[in-house]
């Protein structure tokens, strides 16, 4: 390895680090903001219905859902979706952060049958626009700027992975 190539490889690193902490973020702010909406037919719904309103999709999968068809098709449609109507799309890596990330300060209860809390499905999540005005959040800009650099150079859907902590 040259050293360009590993100063290339160092800059790709941080960058992609830098993402990950804005997401993270935008995360944290339209949780507060009650703009996130969670699960592949949760979203397909709002898609359907308000896709104008929509500023980000994260598809999260890891390698055991990479073999399960099904969600693979999901996926496709999700992103056709975004893609025509120009919707910001990441693919999160590590569902497991992410899953840290969303349900960690949860504020529901536990489930009423039983007691025991049920887990969403945390494979496709949505960040709308909190009142029908575009974000003037600086790491939401950062977010779609990196989605729009990925698309110029042909990465539609680009992989991002969560920073652990």
């Amino acid at each position: 390895m040259t050293l360009e190539e590993f100063s290339a490889a160092e800059q790709k690193t941080e960058r992609m680090d830098t993402v990950g902490d804005a997401l993270e973020e935008v995360l944290s702010k339209a949780r507060s903001q009650r703009t996130i909406t969670v699960g592949v037919y949760e979203a397909a719904k709002l898609l359907n219905v308000d896709p104008d309103n929509v500023v980000l999709c994260l598809l999260a999968a890891d390698e055991d859902d990479d073999r399960d068809v099904a969600l693979q098709i999901h996926f496709t449609l999700i992103q056709a979706f975004c893609c025509e109507n120009d919707i910001n799309i990441l693919r999160v890596s590590n569902p497991g952060r992410l899953a840290e990330l969303l349900l960690l300060e949860n504020d529901a209860g536990p489930a009423e049958s039983g007691g025991a809390a049920q887990t969403p499905d945390l494979h496709c999540v949505l960040v709308t626009n909190p009142h029908s005005s575009q974000w003037k959040d600086p790491a939401l800009s950062q977010l779609i700027c990196f989605c729009r650099e990925s698309r110029y150079m042909d990465q539609w859907v680009p992989v991002i992975n969560l920073p652990e902590r």
